[in-house]
């Protein structure tokens, strides 16, 4: 039998990486393009990009792989794609881009979106979720638009995942598959598709979007369809080559770390970080927060994210490391942190760091938080207590969501992503959650996992357990260390489940003081104006009184007698 091999695009936060595999999971050619920028920020928390820019990167590669290989791109069965989640791209009637996208690391809200029918408000305020889905409605880039650029919203015919937007510039297909549109999109998950009627769902309907609006679901496995001659003129790859739906970037790597069932966890140290497990069953996240469709037919990826997880370090080193960092993201040296990490003891003398630098779901209004500074605390401290709070982070995840409703417990990791090119990063996870780590042959887990998807559409394997028995072949493993193990639980139980406990009034306190009182200087200034025009008009209104007339009230008095001198 011939050899094949699989294609992979995966769109990374930072990168587009453009690979060949083969069905040993070996990669046999690769191209790589870090996006400059990765995104661009007109306000501060803003993030936006022309996703054709993203699909300019990814031909660069295409291209390039075409002219170094081209026997082995004749050789490609099909190719897969990969992409970060929860990014919408608007587009009109001529499927054109409205404007830039907005990615998921924007933090922008909208103030006022439409409200909830009163019966909803009640179910939800009954379970306690009113809150939480208020927030990720004003945090839904459809309702922000609608409110702040009517103009645009106006023009919208199609609202896509960047994903589904890539897949029609390849094919002219708007289908996708359900493992992609996590994130803010009226998605059933347990059924894989949209809801029915989204507008009247109770969740469905706080997305702000129609189904006349979203693109076609189509089962992960299932041929999309061929690269168009437009889109082969453009990339350098072959016409008519199949397109297999596959999933998001997350649900790709957990797959490409093996992890086909809930006896492993799969933990991500990306721009995002995240802490993954996999099950055939339904069961959801955390309460109310519903598994993601898997990138795999018939399974389910139970998923906690820290949004701003490895971030974090490269905001770090800009902000107090002395870096000159853009305000773009940037890769994560390993080296660097090896290099500084095991300086400062495990534990960094009592500094706790809780990394909600992007709130989540359950925790709408949190903040990020550190504690125990002292006069012997140093920037080493902080740096290493960021990689402490993002494990202690995950390790809640694993402990107090994924067991708790699985009813057992998970005893291997493994890990993937820039961070866990580190060796520092891995022997510090492995410490806090006392568990093994485990890397694989790639870091590029996300492709890896893609690669395995294509190659179960084509039928090279006839289950997952197969594929990944041939393709996913286990690195290195760092065992905890009994002594920095029993620190990390002391801290862990004693001061990190803590602290958002204790916080957690005042983080809604300092929510209200953000939204109420630190109003931007063009909305004050409005309102300003606005108060001066109101009290003007008032006075402009008022009748002037008339001098001449005396109150009702008041009687008129008697002229005085004046004395007559003569007599």
């Amino acid at each position: 039998m011939e050899e094949q091999y699989i294609l992979t695009i995966d769109f990374g936060t930072q990168s587009v990486k453009v690979a060949i595999f083969n069905d040993k999971g070996e990669i046999i050619a690769s191209e790589k393009e870090k996006y400059s920028p990765a995104y661009f920020s007109e306000l501060p928390n803003y993030a936006e990009q022309d996703p054709d820019y993203y699909f300019e990167c990814m031909a660069r590669c295409t291209n390039k792989l075409a002219g170094n290989t081209p026997d082995l791109l004749s050789k490609v069965a099909g190719a897969t794609i990969s992409c970060f989640r929860d990014s919408a791209v608007l587009l009109d009637k001529d499927n054109k881009v409205v404007r830039p996208m907005i990615l998921w690391l924007d933090q922008r809200m909208a103030e006022h979106p439409k409200k909830l029918p009163l019966a909803h408000r009640l179910v939800l305020d009954l379970v306690g979720m009113r809150n939480a889905l208020i927030v990720n409605q004003k945090k839904t880039v459809a309702n922000w638009v609608k409110e702040n650029e009517p103009e645009n919203w106006a023009k919208v015919k199609k609202y896509l995942n960047v994903s589904t937007y890539f897949i029609f510039r390849l094919t002219g297909e708007m289908k996708d598959s359900a493992s992609s549109q996590a994130g803010h999109y009226p998605n059933d998950a347990k059924h894989r598709d949209w809801y029915k009627r989204p507008e009247k769902n109770m969740t469905g309907q706080i997305f702000g979007v129609t189904r006349d609006y979203l693109c076609e679901i189509v089962p992960e496995g299932s041929c999309i369809g061929g690269i168009t001659e437009e889109a082969s003129k453009i990339t350098g790859l072959p016409a008519g080559l199949k397109v297999y739906a596959c999933g998001s970037d997350k649900s790709c790597e957990t797959l490409g770390l093996g992890v086909i069932d809930d006896s492993i966890a799969a933990i991500s140290y990306g721009t995002a970080s995240s802490i993954e497990t996999t099950r055939k069953k339904y069961t959801v996240s955390e309460k109310f927060i519903p598994p993601y469709p898997s990138c795999i037919p018939g399974y389910y990826n139970m998923d906690i994210q820290i949004y701003r997880g490895y971030w974090m370090i490269n905001w770090f080193l800009k902000e107090f490391g002395g870096k000159k960092i853009d305000d773009m993201i940037t890769d994560i040296s390993a080296a660097e942190l090896d290099g500084v990490i095991d300086s400062v003891p495990p534990g960094c003398d009592g500094l706790v760091l809780q990394p909600y630098w992007g709130p989540g779901l359950s925790r709408p209004f949190a903040k990020g938080a550190i504690i125990g500074f002292s006069d012997s605390i140093t920037q080493l401290h902080f740096y290493r207590a960021i990689i402490e709070g993002i494990g202690y982070a995950l390790r809640e995840g694993l402990e107090k969501n994924f067991e708790k409703r699985i009813h057992h417990k998970i005893n291997e990791l493994r890990v993937s992503g820039g961070g866990s090119q580190s060796d520092a990063a891995c022997q510090i996870t492995a410490d806090i959650f006392n568990r093994p780590v485990t890397r694989v042959q790639t870091s590029e887990t996300s492709s890896l996992g893609a690669a395995i998807a294509g190659f179960l559409a084509i039928k090279r394997f006839s289950t997952p357990e197969e594929a990944i028995e041939a393709m996913v072949h286990l690195k290195d493993t760092f065992t905890p260390r009994k002594k920095d193990a029993e620190i990390y639980e002391y801290l862990y139980k004693n001061a990190y489940l803590k602290m958002y406990p204790r916080l957690g009034r005042i983080y809604k306190d300092i929510n209200d003081f953000n939204t109420r009182e630190r109003k931007p200087l063009a909305e004050l200034i409005k309102e300003r104006a606005a108060k001066i025009l109101e009290t003007k008009s008032k006075k402009q209104k008022k009748p002037a009184p008339k001098k001449d007339k005396q109150p009702k009230d008041k009687k008129e008095k008697a002229p005085v007698k004046k004395p007559n001198k003569s007599k």
